[in-house]
């Protein structure tokens, strides 16, 4: 019987995989906005990035790679955007997104409190992923949750 684990230690369930047209670029903008660090890359002959991985704190990973056209790997850009939305708690929403800004992305919608206990925004990365961000501020239970949420809703 084998030891080869079908979920490799270091690898959650579910990882984002993203091609950007400019993988050297974005594993910068990801480094500096979400304090990513790189832990693998796969250079390509033709000096893209054939693979990238990226750890987000302790328990978060993204996989990323250069655009390859030939292969039907195409990033938001080039098919006109991403209908996806990634989402990504964080320490300080505020910060993060004015980083973001700072770094290139575009403002999607500013944060702001939310009636489901986060602060949250969201903004699109220079290379066209549509990012989620937020900050859990405040514990509700399920009630009063679903009563802000009618609340919200009700105009």
């Amino acid at each position: 019987m084998s030891d080869v684990k079908p979920i490799p230690d270091g690898y959650p369930r579910i990882t984002p995989y993203l091609c950007v047209d400019d993988a050297e670029a974005a594993i910068g903008f990801y480094a500096e906005v979400f304090g990513a660090r790189e832990r693998m890359r796969l250079p390509m002959p033709d000096g893209g990035i054939g693979h990238a991985e990226l750890e987000v704190g302790a328990d978060a990973l993204i996989m990323l790679s250069s655009e390859a056209p030939e292969m039907g790997v195409r990033s938001p850009k080039s098919i006109g955007g991403s209908p996806v939305m990634i989402s990504i708690y964080v320490e300080d929403v505020d910060a993060v997104f004015a980083k973001a800004l700072d770094a290139g992305a575009t403002e999607t919608r500013a944060p702001e409190d939310q009636f489901y206990g986060d602060r949250a925004g969201q903004f699109e990365d220079p290379f066209g992923h549509r990012w989620g961000v937020a900050t859990h501020i405040e514990d509700i239970s399920p009630e009063e949750m679903s009563k802000r949420a009618a609340e919200a809703f009700e105009d």
